[in-house]
């Protein structure tokens, strides 16, 4: 079925089992997700504690500090539900505060870029008391304990704290965490958190009011103060997670489902309407026209995307027109095999009327419950601002706000900014057949459309999706980039090829860690096997039993 079959052989096998599944972007996370299945815990819980060791074990990327989004499978429910675990910004957080500070846009580091909710505690309150079977504390067990006793630290976590230490060293929290005798924690060394291990004991005790109305609340204002943040103490009292439907399309007979904007998921599901145009397996995988066909649907979909993207309650966004099989045969009429579209060309692309990294996993357990997440405190290190004695960075999510006032995603008080993290679901035959997710800032669409194609156009199993070469069109993380990105398992002509129709090409390194870490698996209905893999370019494994 068109399967380039130098690309076959993966680094590690499929987890295959019945009983249960776990894939995460690290070892002793997903680790924790079997415990928590094996003491008899729903699939949600086991995902909630499988976030909670990863915001101790990268905190780079995950924390408390940062927002959620899930979809959820249940059972009894038989239905897919979303849950939107994004914070606000501040009811003080206005363009003119900003301005007055003579910032013509948001920083992207600091007190200042920290200017929303975190939303994640709130989130995992909110799917534990819809689904949680066993004792909330239980779920936290393993993160205090990797908080409080230390864990060694990987080479790729390591890495990207050299990379950002003159950001580390910025503010004291931070330069406490990381420099150990005035020099870097290095990889191999045990990484202790006392700070993360005790607001982890008062959300375990509290709940989500130990984040919200409690101590860590007075920790965060006080720090707020200290520095000139935004956010008060009721911004927090006043956060609230979001249950709600999630959107789908049919892609070649499977319903993908993705929540609702302030997400970007929005993009996958239109770049997929565009794709289910075109013969797949006839351009095969791993080919020019592949690689060429992908990057150019992101670029005509994210123009959309960027239209509409922001707090549903801020504008009415048209959803039956964006995501209708003939907007994208409009769309579609703009692509071109021979060459790229030039960004002045979007303008003529057809228009829409209405009014105005990152952690993935996934989890299913042996009842067949499902739940889809990502969780993120935006660039690494987010803010790279941690409150006093919380042990935890405050995201800079907020930094995507716009300070001109008529940009769709423009900053007012109380709003939802744009998301780049999407959690993934398909279906077939209205039962999960795909959980599948990556990080990695607008790549997070092309990967996930890159792993559904390659799964159902190619036939490949989920860690040969993972593992597959990975390209890249525009930013990642805190990258502002346009350029094309290609890992350098692509070959010289494909290279040459994709550069001769236009494309800035900018190769990386073999599975580059710039691609995001992706994480799936796959549940066959009919014999009942879960098959579950995860990207080697990160820390995680998957398990199956």
């Amino acid at each position: 079925m068109g399967k380039n079959n130098s690309f076959l052989e993966t680094g590690r096998p499929v987890m295959e089992g019945k009983n249960g599944a776990v894939t995460s972007p690290h070892y002793l996370a997903t680790q924790t997700g079997k415990r928590i299945l094996d003491q008899g815990g729903h699939a949600v819980e086991a995902a909630i504690a499988v976030n909670s060791v990863l915001c101790v074990v990268i905190p780079h990327m995950a924390g408390l500090g940062g927002d959620l989004f899930a979809l959820v499978w249940d059972e009894q429910e038989e239905e897919v539900r979303s849950l939107n675990g994004s914070g606000k910004s501040g009811s003080q957080v206005t363009r003119d505060v900003y301005k007055q500070k003579g910032l013509e846009e948001i920083p992207e580091r600091g007190p200042l870029a920290a200017n929303t909710v975190p939303g994640t505690v709130d989130a995992w309150w909110a799917l534990h008391q819809q689904y949680g079977k066993l004792e909330w504390s239980k779920l936290f067990e393993d993160a205090i304990h990797y908080a409080e006793s230390g864990f060694p630290i990987t080479e790729k976590v390591s890495g990207f704290v050299e990379e950002k230490a003159d950001l580390l060293r910025e503010y004291p929290e931070t330069k406490k965490l990381f420099f150990k005798n005035r020099r870097l924690i290095q990889a191999g060394e045990l990484f202790v958190q006392p700070d993360l291990a005790w607001a982890f004991k008062q959300i375990s005790e509290s709940g989500r009011d130990a984040f919200y109305q409690g101590e860590i609340t007075d920790k965060i204002i006080a720090s707020m103060e200290k520095h000139d943040g935004l956010l008060i103490k009721e911004d927090f009292a006043n956060h609230k997670s979001v249950w709600d439907k999630p959107i789908s399309t049919n892609y070649r007979g499977y319903e993908i489902y993705q929540v609702k904007p302030n997400t970007q998921g929005i993009a996958v599901l239109m770049m997929l309407n565009m794709l289910e145009k075109y013969d797949m397996t006839s351009i095969k995988d791993g080919t020019a026209d592949y690689y060429h066909l992908l990057a150019e649907t992101s670029k005509l979909n994210f123009r959309f995307r960027d239209e509409w993207v922001t707090d549903p309650n801020s504008i009415q966004i048209p959803y039956n027109q964006l995501l209708s099989k003939s907007f994208s045969a409009e769309v579609k009429e703009h692509f071109s095999w021979d060459h790229v579209l030039r960004e002045e060309d979007l303008d003529e692309l057809p228009s829409i009327k209405g009014s105005r990294d990152t952690a993935f996993l996934s989890v299913v357990d042996g009842e067949g419950n499902s739940i889809s997440l990502i969780q993120s405190i935006f660039h690494e290190f987010g803010s790279a601002f941690i409150p006093e004695d919380c042990g935890f960075f405050l995201q800079n999510r907020g930094t995507y706000f716009s300070l001109e006032y008529k940009h769709p995603n423009c900053l007012e008080p109380n709003k939802r900014t744009f998301h780049t993290i999407i959690p993934a679901m398909a279906m077939k035959d209205k039962k999960p057949y795909m959980l599948f997710g990556s990080m990695g800032g607008e790549g997070q669409p092309q990967t996930q459309c890159a792993m559904l194609t390659k799964v159902i156009d190619f036939g490949y199993n989920i860690q040969q999706a993972i593992e597959a070469p990975r390209w890249l069109y525009g930013k990642t993380w805190g990258e502002d980039s346009s350029t094309l990105k290609v890992e350098a398992r692509i070959s010289h002509e494909i290279i040459d090829d994709l550069k001769k129709r236009g494309h800035e090409v900018e190769v990386v390194e073999d599975y580059s860690q710039t691609m995001g870490h992706a994480q799936g698996i796959i549940i066959d209905s009919e014999s009942g096997v879960y098959r579950a893999g995860a990207d080697p370019r990160g820390d995680g494994i998957a398990l199956a039993w």
